[in-house]
């Protein structure tokens, strides 16, 4: 029930972004005075509308969008004589700009006002906790055994007759690693890189109670899901002892005042969007894998995931009372939209604000030539690009929204 429950509150919150993003163009339109003739929630039939001043407002069946109608927006757009003086076309290109900017505005504000209310509330992730172990010291030692899939990776349980090379050579908890197989080491990173490409009896210098010890672990080779360096997971022979590090004990989530918390949640921000930007770059390169996952493969957490994707994580988060989690992911999928729809690309805002500006940079260059404004950019033009974009992303869509379906991600493997 409570799965159910995240899922319809994800959904919602999902809902008001889209609301908010059109609201962003109506506001901003109707400032300029610019004539807005329809304001819809949704597609498809319409449910109930209503009409206040000079704009229709109303509620559609389908609730995966929505429009704001703008008399005019381009000059191929039909509009009446009354219309005519006050068509978008016809405003300036920087009045034009912050219209079509307005709607990601708004996802920005929105997922601003998302991570203050929870810097106040539940508090924000803590950079220290998320740190990895910096020294070298043994935690605990275990087992080496093979984890191919993200459900053996977090069983840390240990079949019986598993290898225990750490524990057999003699390495304790406490122990600071000082060197693998002749080479210094620094930090646990640095020590799990070394014992990744060793294999048989290697040498270990530790530190023990201020004392210099000498070991040999003979370091078998494993099969292991492991991470690469742009978050990949893919399964690999490695070289593995056994052996943990010490736990970072600092709070995962700190909470804040109301007046620091604007500082921090403006730092947590850029972070968002510096993460947003990370996952834009690497979106073509992940659509492999979310085809593959399709067909039985598994499924990499780090695909990307549709709306549907989206909302299922969020009921499972809400289900596990993870409501940090929950609000986290509607601030960065707010943080997301935002950024991908001002890519300059047709049909979205960022491509329409390109065209814009092409229009602005080629009459200054008319201008310098003695020549007249050469008039606003013919879409029709432009269609053919359009609709090729148009049918990559309804591609995207359909496969990330079929990926979701078969093979979802989850936020425990």
């Amino acid at each position: 029930m409570v799965f159910i429950l995240g899922i319809v509150l994800f959904a919602l919150g999902i809902c008001l972004s889209v609301a908010l993003h059109e609201a962003g163009h109506m506001w901003a339109a109707k400032a300029f005075g610019m004539k807005v003739r329809r304001y819809f929630i949704g597609f498809g039939p319409t449910i109930f509308s209503f009409r206040r001043g000079e704009t229709e407002y109303g509620m559609k069946w389908i609730p995966l969008g929505g429009f704001c109608d703008i008399a005019g927006m381009t000059a191929l757009d039909e509009v009446t004589p009354e219309e005519s003086k006050r068509a978008m076309w016809r405003f300036k290109t920087w009045k034009r700009t912050v219209v079509m900017s307005a709607g990601s505005a708004m996802h920005f504000i929105l997922g601003f006002i998302i991570l203050y209310l929870m810097a106040v509330t539940m508090g924000l992730p803590n950079p220290a906790a998320q740190a990895a172990p910096t020294e070298a010291v043994i935690s605990a030692t275990s087992c080496a055994r093979p984890a191919t899939t993200m459900e053996q990776l977090n069983d840390t349980a240990c079949p019986p007759g598993a290898p225990t090379p750490a524990k057999t050579a003699g390495l304790q908890a406490g122990d600071k690693v000082v060197s693998v197989a002749g080479k210094p080491i620094k930090t646990w990173r640095e020590m799990l890189a070394a014992v990744q490409v060793a294999s048989g009896p290697t040498p270990f210098v530790v530190e023990r109670n201020g004392q210099t010890l000498n070991l040999t672990v003979d370091v078998p080779r494993v099969q292991r899901l492991v991470a690469d360096g742009s978050n990949n997971t893919t399964v690999k022979d490695v070289g593995m002892i056994g052996a943990s590090p010490v736990q970072n004990t600092a709070p995962p989530m700190l909470a804040y005042g109301p007046v620091d918390a604007v500082g921090a949640t403006f730092s947590f921000t850029g972070t968002m969007f510096s993460e947003t930007a990370k996952r834009l770059i690497e979106f073509p390169s992940r659509i492999p894998a979310v085809v593959d996952s399709i067909f039985g493969g598994e499924r990499d957490p780090n695909t990307p995931v549709s709306v549907v994707g989206a909302s299922r994580i969020g009921g499972e988060a809400a289900e596990r009372g993870l409501w940090e989690i929950f609000v986290l992911l509607l601030a960065s999928l707010n943080f997301f939209i935002g950024v991908f729809n001002l890519l300059p690309l047709l049909p979205l805002d960022g491509g329409h604000i390109a065209v814009v500006w092409y229009e602005r940079v080629r009459d200054w260059f008319r201008k310098l030539r003695g020549k007249a404004a050469g008039g606003p950019v013919d879409y029709t033009k432009l269609s053919a690009v359009t609709m090729v974009l148009v049918f990559i992303g309804g591609a995207v869509t359909l496969l990330t929204v079929t990926a979701d379906i078969v093979n979802p991600v989850k936020l425990f493997q």
